[in-house]
């Protein structure tokens, strides 16, 4: 995606869930990417109540309490199927590439799994990824505002789909955006079970701020409270790179800039980079930069350049894309996982060659005592020699057989040498 997706706009969408639920939206993309609360958020995950609009308030409330966002709550313990989820994809893809509402959408599974407490076991105590967020009281979170337009775009997905569950969903959503947004593949499972009602869903307060007194005590207690750490954090916040924020609506942000005057979408907000959506770099770059006032800086982000631990990342993430790339796509995994409940417990995998763990390097200094740092075509051979007897790098051989290998190769090494010169 580049800046001339600017000229294409997208009109003011009206929708209608199920029965007894109408709501009037504004275009996804006018929201913040990850606008927290009060509690939630290193990418703006949302302000303030008082910075709702009459209309935010309005909608919020308009969805069913009882019985969740325009469908009747899923039942626990049901497995999404994978062939829907694969045809669900592809209609999110489709769904993209008409309402440029990649940043909505990230933010829709952000939330979802962000409210995760590693501190509480009980399931759904604990929070996470579970579906909750469809439900009014959730909704109704300061965090959440502008949310209930991304359930309302997504909606029709999930009529179409009964057999995969709103948690799943929310993560193949975000997962998605950042996907066809330029991002890299995240290595993502499915098969998260449902919460079942609204009296399942976490208290309010477990989400970022965007501009809390000290924005990098702030993160570390919202985010090392789901088990995250430093590099994750700041790898996350690149997610930033993505997505407009509106001062009506959050709080934050320019009315309009030059990069969003022609939308796509309702134009207007601040975006963090010029190209928003678009997923790289330029986040870290610009950020690191300070030179363009049209780009919107939340104290949030400008913490990652100022704290000494988080600086090491952010620096790291502005000079190489592919690093950021692989570091985001193992964070954004772990994040949809958080607090989640699988059926089957293994989880789904929908790609048909799934991610494969990076193989342990071989260190020869684990087989034997000896000092000397051998050949990768030595350690190749040994390697096979050691294996094909069982032995492995966190695996040691019963007898010293591997020992009496390597005496008989240097025997034979001395041998061809000396009888080389003769």
């Amino acid at each position: 995606m580049t800046s001339s997706l600017g000229n294409t706009a997208s009109s003011r969408i009206s929708a209608s869930s199920s029965p007894g639920v109408r709501l009037s939206l504004h275009p996804p993309s006018s929201f913040s990417l990850l606008s927290f609360s009060s509690s939630f958020k290193p990418f703006a995950f949302s302000p303030l109540s008082s910075h709702f609009s009459p209309h935010q308030r309005r909608s919020a409330v308009n969805v069913s309490s009882s019985r969740g966002f325009g469908t009747v709550a899923s039942p626990k313990c049901a497995a999404s199927n994978s062939d829907q989820l694969k045809s669900a994809r592809e209609d999110l893809k489709q769904l993209l590439n008409s309402q440029f509402c990649h940043s909505i959408l990230v933010r829709l599974g952000w939330h979802d799994a962000g409210t995760y407490n590693k501190n509480i076991e009980e399931w759904p105590q604990r929070g996470g990824a579970n579906g909750s967020l469809r439900f009014e009281v959730e909704l109704k979170h300061a965090a959440n505002a502008g949310l209930v337009n991304a359930l309302s775009l997504i909606q029709p997905i999930k009529d179409k789909y009964s057999d995969v569950t709103f948690a799943d969903l929310f993560q193949l959503a975000s997962a998605t955006a950042i996907e066809e947004a330029g991002g890299p593949k995240i290595p993502m499972k499915y098969g998260r079970v449902d919460v079942s009602g609204p009296n399942e869903c976490p208290e309010e307060g477990r989400l970022p701020d965007a501009g809390p007194p000290s924005p990098a005590d702030h993160l570390r207690e919202v985010f090392y409270r789901m088990g995250l750490n430093d590099k994750e954090i700041v790898a996350l916040s690149g997610a930033h790179t993505l997505g407009r924020s509106r001062p009506e609506r959050s709080g934050w942000g320019k009315p309009e800039t030059k990069y969003t005057k022609d939308g796509p979408g309702t134009p207007g907000g601040q975006s963090w980079t010029v190209q928003w959506l678009k997923f790289d770099n330029s986040y870290f770059k610009d950020i690191k930069a300070k030179r363009d006032e049209d780009l919107l800086v939340l104290p949030t982000d400008a913490v990652l350049f100022e704290d000494p631990s988080f600086k090491v990342y952010a620096e790291k993430y502005a000079e190489d894309q592919e690093t950021l790339f692989k570091d985001y796509a193992e964070a954004h995994a772990k994040l949809s996982n958080l607090g989640a409940k699988f059926d089957p417990p293994e989880g789904i995998v929908l790609d048909d060659t799934p991610v494969q763990a990076v193989p342990e390097k071989f260190v020869a200094a684990k087989y034997s005592t000896g000092k000397r740092e051998l050949s990768d075509s030595m350690k190749r051979k040994i390697r096979a020699e050691y294996e094909s007897f069982g032995g492995g790098p966190d695996k040691p051989l019963p007898t010293n057989y591997f020992l009496n290998i390597i005496i008989i190769i240097g025997v034979l090494a001395i041998l061809t040498s000396l009888l080389g010169n003769y």
